[in-house]
This record gives structure tokens, sequence and C-alpha cells, in this order.
């Protein structure tokens, strides 16, 4: 037996009228009322498998896989910078909008909630971990700061520092580690909580499964594949909920997903180590971000692509010596696609911001288009692959 998360729709038990059932399973009304993403936790034998699989309601059924932070790469002190130099990449520095209004949703180690970089703010905290509220990792703070922190000793750091209200979804413990339960709840807290937009720095840990397995006694060859099989169910889990969360934009604004590509690429070690994007980042409807970072190391210089991030991505962003905000205080600077995520989801805010006058049910699909749009590859040097810098670097409006 093992643990199984399971994806449900309650909409279709939202009315006991037989007839208006019969016509849903007749495929008429399908958009009567907005799917109501569930996500359940069950111990169940194969067989048991098929069976809940079956159920008319069940949406998406799959093994429960562990899940990390991306983890980022520490830029040493003499190094560091002492300015967000991807503020200015972006371009929000002369961008005339700042957030005010949007909702965004951070998924990741938590927050430190009481860091200056978050004063004023709405900041509603949800933990799925199981260790408490609060940010004891650092991870989430500094990507919660790149996305909507307010300037620190006169410093900005953050993209859209007009937000006002931001949604903490805990999904990963202290340790960085957590489960796909975790996240699968943490994006329908998110959505249903009124996310417009989602950041989530992290990805399935295939390669820690594998090895898991084996020390508990697995073939090396059966533990890849039940590893393999995991990692695919959880993919067309993510594709099913990604389908309910669109679905949902029929009946409300919508809401924009982000992911880090990954840092698994060592193009420094050999330029054909390149690793491709994994999920989340690599589900449907999930705009996946790389990294870029400066060459000759000033504002405004041309940018590459940075050795460690993952390939196919969709956009890039800032992500080699981002400075923001250090869980307990003060400022750091980081370098990863972790990094890089929240630049595009602090863009996505201005975005929506911006499009603040389009028709609700198009809302979320045309802050996507924009931010595909408007990504700029002039910045790039000439032998940047495409490849891995995705469509550009994303750009506010």
């Amino acid at each position: 037996m093992r643990n199984y998360a399971i994806l449900r729709n309650l909409s279709p038990l939202a009315t006991a009228e037989p007839f208006e059932r019969r016509a849903r399973s007749l495929g008429r009304g399908a958009a009567a009322i907005p799917p109501e993403p569930m996500i359940d936790v069950a111990r169940l034998t194969s067989r048991q498998v098929r069976e809940v699989a079956r159920d008319p309601g069940v949406r998406g059924i799959a093994p429960i896989m562990p899940i990390a932070l991306v983890r980022p790469f520490e830029v040493p002190e003499a190094e560091a910078a002492t300015q967000a130099w991807g503020i200015g990449a972006v371009r929000a520095d002369v961008s005339a909008f700042s957030g005010a209004g949007v909702t965004v949703a951070v998924l990741d180690t938590g927050i430190d909630a009481a860091h200056p970089a978050f004063e004023g703010m709405e900041v509603v905290q949800e933990d799925f971990s199981g260790s408490g509220n609060g940010d004891r990792q650092g991870h989430g703070t500094h990507c919660a700061g790149t996305i909507f922190g307010r300037d620190v000793d006169g410093t900005r750091i953050g993209v859209a520092r007009g937000v006002d209200r931001a949604l903490i979804g805990k999904v990963l413990g202290d340790d960085g580690s957590g489960n796909s339960d975790m996240i699968f709840r943490g994006i329908q807290w998110a959505v249903q909580e009124g996310a417009q937009v989602i950041s989530m720095s992290l990805g399935f840990d295939f390669p820690g499964l594998v090895a898991r397995l084996v020390t508990d006694g697995w073939p090396p060859e059966l533990a890849t594949s039940v590893a393999l099989e995991g990692y695919r169910g959880n993919l067309r889990m993510f594709d099913a909920l990604m389908e309910m969360v669109e679905a949902r934009a029929a009946f409300s604004t919508g809401t924009v997903l982000v992911a880090a590509a990954g840092n698994e690429s060592r193009r420094d070690q050999n330029r054909d180590f390149e690793v491709a994007v994994s999920i989340p980042a690599a589900a449907q409807g999930i705009i996946s971000v790389g990294a870029l970072g400066q060459i000759g190391g000033q504002t405004g210089a041309s940018l590459g692509v940075a050795p460690f991030s993952n390939s196919f991505p969709q956009v890039s962003a800032p992500g080699v010596n981002v400075l923001s905000a250090r869980a307990g205080g003060g400022l750091v600077a980081l370098n990863g696609t972790s990094m890089a995520t929240p630049h595009v989801a602090g863009v996505a805010a201005l975005w929506w911001e911006a499009m603040g006058g389009a028709p609700a049910r198009i809302a979320a699909s045309a802050v996507t288009a924009k931010i595909l749009a408007s990504a700029r590859t002039e910045v790039f040097l000439s032998d940047a692959d495409p490849a891995d810098r995705g469509l550009g670097l994303v750009t506010a409006p």
C-alpha cells in the first residue's frame, strides 16, 4: 500500500437537483457552477487506486512524492550585490504600476512577517508542512521580498512593492522539504483565497525518492521505475488541477501560476550538462522561469543564462546575485532560479494592475499573454540559446 493524493471536484455535489446533475453528465451546462477542487490523502492498494479512479468526482490521483525548495547558491560576501539589479533589468523601476490591489501567494518555507520589508502589509499565513508558521529556513522570506518587499534602509528590493495582501502557504518544512500533498493543498488554498498570482520556487525530488527507496532496500531498477511512475502521476495530477484552476477563471479573474525551472544544470562543468525543467514548472498552464546573470557585472550589461539554470523555461529573469530580505532582518544576496521566479511573479502583479480594465473572464489569460509577449531578447549575448532563455527577459508594463 502507498499514500496517494486524490483530487476531487466538489461542485457536482453543490446541488441535489437530479435533472441538473443529469444535464451536466451529458455535457450540457458544464460551466453552470465553478469547479471546487479538494485534495484528499488515502493509503491505498493498487486495486483500490483503480476503484477510486472510476469515481466521476475524481479528477486526478497520484502517489505522494517528496518535494524540496529549489536550493539557491550563496554569494561570497566580497561579491554580494549592494543593490537589487533585477528591479531595473525587468524595468519595474520605470513602470507606472506597483501591483496595488493585487493578491499574491507565495508557496514556500513561510515568511518572516516581522521583517521591515513587509511592514504595513496584510500577511495571511497557512501552514501545510506541520512545522508551524514563520520562516526558519529563509528561502520564502527572500522570495517574498523580491516580489513585494518594501524598501529596506533605503534599498529597493521589491518588484511590485504596492501589493498589500500576501497569502503565505508554508508547503515546505524548516529543513526545506515537503511532499506533493502539501503543494497541492497549498495551491487549492491560495486559489480559494483569491490569489491572482502564485509563486513557487520548489520542485519534485525525483533523485531523492530513488535514493530513499534504494536505502530502504529496493533494487535500483525497481526504485527508479516506482519513482518514474510517481513523477508521471504527479505531472498528470498537476495538469488536472490546472485545468480546474483555468475553469474557475470563467467565474472570477483567475490565477497566474509561476514556478522555478530548477538549478540542476552544470554548464560551468560541461556545456552539454543541461537538465530540463521539472514539475511543477513543467505542468501545463504554469509559467516556468529560468535564471539570468549579468555579463560584465554592471547594470545594463548584456545578460547570460546562469550555468545552473535548467533548460526549456518559458521566460527568464534575474537569478544571479539577487539582493532581497534575509529572515531575521537585513538583506542577503543569493543565486538560483528560485530568485528569478519572484521577479516574474512581481511583474505578473504589475500586469494585473495594468490590465485592470480587462473583462474579468479573460484577466488571467490576458496577464499570462502579456508576460510572454513582452519578453525581451535584445539584452542577451548573441550565442544565448533560446532553449535556455525561453521567450526572453520578462518586462514590466
